[in-house]
Protein backbone atom coordinates (compact mmCIF):
# COMPACT_ATOMS: atom_id res chain seq x y z
CA UNK A 1 0.00 0.00 0.00
CA UNK A 2 1.67 3.33 -1.15
CA UNK A 3 2.62 5.65 2.22
CA UNK A 4 0.53 8.92 1.68
CA UNK A 5 0.69 8.95 5.56
CA UNK A 6 3.98 9.54 6.59
CA UNK A 7 4.33 12.88 8.20
CA UNK A 8 0.77 13.73 8.01
CA UNK A 9 -1.94 14.25 11.23
CA UNK A 10 -4.69 12.31 12.07
CA UNK A 11 -7.00 13.05 14.61
CA UNK A 12 -8.99 9.95 15.69
CA UNK A 13 -12.68 9.71 17.51
CA UNK A 14 -13.86 6.42 19.42
CA UNK A 15 -9.74 5.71 19.61
CA UNK A 16 -9.77 3.90 22.93
CA UNK A 17 -11.21 0.28 21.46
CA UNK A 18 -12.63 -1.73 18.01
CA UNK A 19 -11.47 0.19 14.42
CA UNK A 20 -10.50 3.45 16.48
CA UNK A 21 -7.62 2.12 18.25
CA UNK A 22 -6.50 -0.55 15.16
CA UNK A 23 -6.71 2.84 13.16
CA UNK A 24 -4.38 4.87 15.88
CA UNK A 25 -1.95 1.63 15.31
CA UNK A 26 -1.84 1.52 11.60
CA UNK A 27 -1.44 5.56 10.86
CA UNK A 28 1.35 5.13 13.73
CA UNK A 29 2.51 2.62 11.78
CA UNK A 30 2.84 4.42 8.49
CA UNK A 31 4.90 7.04 10.09
CA UNK A 32 1.86 9.84 11.10
CA UNK A 33 1.66 11.90 13.91
CA UNK A 34 -1.86 10.76 15.81
CA UNK A 35 -4.40 12.87 18.18
CA UNK A 36 -6.38 9.75 19.69
CA UNK A 37 -9.62 10.96 21.35
CA UNK A 38 -12.70 8.81 23.29
CA UNK A 39 -14.68 9.42 26.81
CA UNK A 40 -12.47 6.37 28.19
CA UNK A 41 -9.58 7.73 29.38
CA UNK A 42 -8.35 4.57 30.61
CA UNK A 43 -9.01 3.21 27.16
CA UNK A 44 -6.92 5.87 25.51
CA UNK A 45 -4.05 5.75 28.34
CA UNK A 46 -3.90 1.54 27.30
CA UNK A 47 -3.42 2.62 23.73
CA UNK A 48 -0.68 5.62 24.46
CA UNK A 49 1.17 2.83 26.66
CA UNK A 50 0.97 0.38 23.51
CA UNK A 51 2.00 3.30 21.14
CA UNK A 52 4.87 3.56 23.31
CA UNK A 53 5.95 0.36 23.59
CA UNK A 54 6.58 0.15 19.56
CA UNK A 55 8.40 4.09 19.88
CA UNK A 56 5.26 5.75 18.88
CA UNK A 57 4.25 8.77 20.43
CA UNK A 58 0.63 10.14 20.07
CA UNK A 59 -1.64 12.88 22.11
CA UNK A 60 -4.73 11.65 23.86
CA UNK A 61 -7.54 14.04 24.42
CA UNK A 62 -10.60 12.95 25.89
CA UNK A 63 -13.92 14.35 25.30
CA UNK A 64 -17.43 12.84 24.99
CA UNK A 65 -18.99 13.33 21.50
CA UNK A 66 -22.60 13.40 23.77
CA UNK A 67 -20.92 16.99 25.19
CA UNK A 68 -20.09 19.21 21.80
CA UNK A 69 -20.03 22.51 23.83
CA UNK A 70 -16.49 22.46 24.28
CA UNK A 71 -15.27 21.09 20.49
CA UNK A 72 -14.59 24.62 19.36
CA UNK A 73 -12.50 25.22 21.64
CA UNK A 74 -11.22 21.67 21.57
CA UNK A 75 -10.47 22.08 18.19
CA UNK A 76 -9.05 25.43 17.93
CA UNK A 77 -6.21 24.68 20.38
CA UNK A 78 -5.29 21.87 18.80
CA UNK A 79 -4.61 23.93 15.37
CA UNK A 80 -2.70 26.14 17.51
CA UNK A 81 -0.47 23.72 19.27
CA UNK A 82 -0.02 21.19 15.73
CA UNK A 83 -0.21 23.86 13.17
CA UNK A 84 -2.62 21.35 10.86
CA UNK A 85 -4.75 18.55 10.83
CA UNK A 86 -4.54 16.84 7.51
CA UNK A 87 -7.31 13.49 8.52
CA UNK A 88 -9.93 13.51 10.80
CA UNK A 89 -11.74 9.83 11.51
CA UNK A 90 -15.16 10.19 12.81
CA UNK A 91 -15.22 7.07 14.27
CA UNK A 92 -16.80 7.26 17.98
CA UNK A 93 -20.45 5.87 18.28
CA UNK A 94 -22.86 3.80 20.04
CA UNK A 95 -25.74 1.43 19.10
CA UNK A 96 -28.27 0.02 20.78
CA UNK A 97 -30.66 -3.09 20.84
CA UNK A 98 -34.57 -2.33 21.41
CA UNK A 99 -37.95 -2.44 19.28
CA UNK A 100 -39.52 0.93 18.51
CA UNK A 101 -42.34 0.47 20.35
CA UNK A 102 -40.51 -0.19 23.72
CA UNK A 103 -37.57 2.44 23.13
CA UNK A 104 -38.49 5.95 25.07
CA UNK A 105 -37.71 9.03 22.71
CA UNK A 106 -34.65 9.86 25.32
CA UNK A 107 -33.30 6.86 24.13
CA UNK A 108 -33.76 7.70 20.39
CA UNK A 109 -32.14 11.35 21.25
CA UNK A 110 -29.24 10.11 22.83
CA UNK A 111 -28.02 7.89 20.14
CA UNK A 112 -29.03 10.65 17.29
CA UNK A 113 -26.54 13.42 19.51
CA UNK A 114 -23.68 11.06 20.01
CA UNK A 115 -23.64 9.23 16.12
CA UNK A 116 -24.98 12.89 14.36
CA UNK A 117 -24.60 15.55 16.13
CA UNK A 118 -21.47 14.83 17.76
CA UNK A 119 -19.65 13.61 14.56
CA UNK A 120 -21.02 16.79 12.99
CA UNK A 121 -20.19 19.21 15.75
CA UNK A 122 -16.34 18.14 15.50
CA UNK A 123 -16.74 18.73 11.25
CA UNK A 124 -17.97 21.78 11.57
CA UNK A 125 -15.22 22.78 14.19
CA UNK A 126 -12.53 21.78 12.14
CA UNK A 127 -13.19 22.24 8.38
CA UNK A 128 -12.51 26.24 8.59
CA UNK A 129 -9.39 24.90 9.13
CA UNK A 130 -8.77 22.60 7.21
CA UNK A 131 -9.92 25.13 4.36
CA UNK A 132 -7.31 27.66 5.51
CA UNK A 133 -4.73 24.94 5.23
CA UNK A 134 -5.85 24.12 1.78
CA UNK A 135 -7.26 20.85 2.17
CA UNK A 136 -7.76 17.68 4.39
CA UNK A 137 -9.48 14.78 4.68
CA UNK A 138 -13.01 14.24 6.48
CA UNK A 139 -14.21 10.46 7.59
CA UNK A 140 -17.10 9.96 8.90
CA UNK A 141 -18.14 6.08 10.65
CA UNK A 142 -21.64 4.99 9.17
CA UNK A 143 -22.93 1.00 8.81
CA UNK A 144 -24.52 -0.94 6.11
CA UNK A 145 -27.71 -0.46 8.85
CA UNK A 146 -26.78 3.36 7.64
CA UNK A 147 -27.68 2.21 3.88
CA UNK A 148 -30.89 0.65 5.43
CA UNK A 149 -33.06 -0.23 8.05
CA UNK A 150 -32.80 -3.26 10.36
CA UNK A 151 -34.65 -4.60 13.34
CA UNK A 152 -33.97 -3.59 16.75
CA UNK A 153 -31.63 -1.02 15.27
CA UNK A 154 -34.23 1.81 14.34
CA UNK A 155 -32.12 4.86 16.38
CA UNK A 156 -28.83 3.68 15.29
CA UNK A 157 -29.91 3.09 11.74
CA UNK A 158 -31.27 6.49 11.43
CA UNK A 159 -28.67 8.23 13.07
CA UNK A 160 -26.42 6.76 10.61
CA UNK A 161 -28.57 6.97 7.37
CA UNK A 162 -28.02 11.06 8.43
CA UNK A 163 -24.62 10.91 8.30
CA UNK A 164 -24.55 9.68 4.80
CA UNK A 165 -26.53 13.39 3.90
CA UNK A 166 -24.71 15.54 5.71
CA UNK A 167 -21.28 14.09 4.61
CA UNK A 168 -21.76 13.72 0.92
CA UNK A 169 -23.00 17.66 0.60
CA UNK A 170 -20.10 18.12 2.61
CA UNK A 171 -18.17 16.68 -0.17
CA UNK A 172 -20.17 18.76 -3.11
CA UNK A 173 -19.76 21.88 -1.45
CA UNK A 174 -15.72 21.86 -0.50
CA UNK A 175 -14.37 19.74 -3.34
CA UNK A 176 -13.32 22.90 -4.27
CA UNK A 177 -11.51 23.71 -1.53
CA UNK A 178 -9.45 20.31 -1.58
CA UNK A 179 -11.28 18.93 0.93
CA UNK A 180 -12.00 14.92 0.96
CA UNK A 181 -14.93 13.33 2.17
CA UNK A 182 -15.27 9.57 2.83
CA UNK A 183 -17.90 7.76 4.41
CA UNK A 184 -16.78 4.06 5.66
CA UNK A 185 -19.68 1.47 6.06
CA UNK A 186 -18.97 -1.36 8.18
CA UNK A 187 -20.46 -4.55 7.89
CA UNK A 188 -19.25 -7.04 10.52
CA UNK A 189 -16.36 -5.91 12.49
CA UNK A 190 -15.45 -7.59 15.85
CA UNK A 191 -15.51 -4.32 18.00
CA UNK A 192 -17.42 -3.92 21.22
CA UNK A 193 -19.95 -2.08 19.74
CA UNK A 194 -23.39 -4.69 20.32
CA UNK A 195 -21.55 -5.39 23.93
CA UNK A 196 -21.72 -1.41 24.75
CA UNK A 197 -25.18 -1.47 23.30
CA UNK A 198 -27.83 0.21 25.17
CA UNK A 199 -31.23 -1.93 26.00
CA UNK A 200 -34.76 -0.29 25.99
CA UNK A 201 -34.12 0.70 29.75
CA UNK A 202 -30.91 2.70 28.31
CA UNK A 203 -27.98 0.15 30.07
CA UNK A 204 -25.53 -1.76 28.27
CA UNK A 205 -26.61 -5.29 27.21
CA UNK A 206 -22.79 -6.90 27.79
CA UNK A 207 -23.50 -9.65 25.32
CA UNK A 208 -20.98 -9.46 22.05
CA UNK A 209 -24.19 -10.60 18.56
CA UNK A 210 -22.86 -13.73 17.12
CA UNK A 211 -22.86 -12.45 14.09
CA UNK A 212 -20.53 -9.60 14.87
CA UNK A 213 -18.09 -12.34 16.76
CA UNK A 214 -17.62 -13.93 13.29
CA UNK A 215 -16.65 -10.32 11.51
CA UNK A 216 -13.39 -9.11 10.78
CA UNK A 217 -11.04 -8.08 12.89
CA UNK A 218 -10.43 -4.47 13.59
CA UNK A 219 -7.24 -4.75 12.46
CA UNK A 220 -7.94 -5.93 8.92
CA UNK A 221 -11.09 -3.22 9.03
CA UNK A 222 -7.94 -0.05 9.59
CA UNK A 223 -6.59 -1.99 6.82
CA UNK A 224 -9.29 -1.62 4.23
CA UNK A 225 -9.70 1.44 5.49
CA UNK A 226 -6.55 3.08 4.43
CA UNK A 227 -6.10 1.60 1.34
CA UNK A 228 -9.43 2.72 0.84
CA UNK A 229 -8.06 6.74 1.61
CA UNK A 230 -4.71 5.84 -0.42
CA UNK A 231 -7.93 5.61 -3.15
CA UNK A 232 -9.88 7.93 -2.56
CA UNK A 233 -13.48 6.46 -1.95
CA UNK A 234 -16.09 8.66 -1.11
CA UNK A 235 -17.44 5.04 0.28
CA UNK A 236 -15.17 2.35 1.74
CA UNK A 237 -17.40 -0.60 2.55
CA UNK A 238 -15.50 -3.01 5.72
CA UNK A 239 -16.75 -6.63 6.37
CA UNK A 240 -17.04 -9.54 4.52
CA UNK A 241 -20.26 -11.43 2.72
CA UNK A 242 -22.81 -9.26 4.45
CA UNK A 243 -21.55 -6.62 2.09
CA UNK A 244 -23.73 -7.97 -0.41
CA UNK A 245 -27.19 -6.69 1.37
CA UNK A 246 -26.07 -3.58 0.05
CA UNK A 247 -26.49 -4.64 -3.32
CA UNK A 248 -29.81 -6.47 -3.00
CA UNK A 249 -31.52 -3.37 -1.42
CA UNK A 250 -30.37 -1.23 -4.09
CA UNK A 251 -30.97 -3.64 -6.93
CA UNK A 252 -33.58 -6.03 -5.86
CA UNK A 253 -35.45 -4.58 -2.69
CA UNK A 254 -38.35 -6.99 -2.78
CA UNK A 255 -35.54 -9.99 -1.98
CA UNK A 256 -34.24 -7.40 0.90
CA UNK A 257 -37.39 -7.27 2.75
CA UNK A 258 -37.70 -11.06 2.17
CA UNK A 259 -34.53 -11.98 3.54
CA UNK A 260 -33.95 -8.58 6.32
CA UNK A 261 -37.23 -10.58 8.04
CA UNK A 262 -35.99 -13.56 8.28
CA UNK A 263 -32.22 -12.96 9.77
CA UNK A 264 -31.98 -13.40 13.56
CA UNK A 265 -31.22 -9.58 14.90
CA UNK A 266 -28.91 -10.62 17.22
Amino acid sequence: MKNIFKGKTAWITGASSGIGEALVYALADMGAKVIASSNDSEGLLKVRENCAAKSADIKCIPFDLADITSLAEITGKLFEEEGRIDYLFNVGGISHRSRIVETPLELDRKIMDINYFGAIALTKAVLPYMIKQGGGHILATSSISGRFGFPLRAAYSASKQALHGFFETLYLENKKDNIKVSVIIPGRVRTNISINSLDAEGKPRGVMDPGQAKGVSPRKAAKTIMKGIVKNRREILVGKSELIMLFIRRYLPWLFFRIAGKIKPY
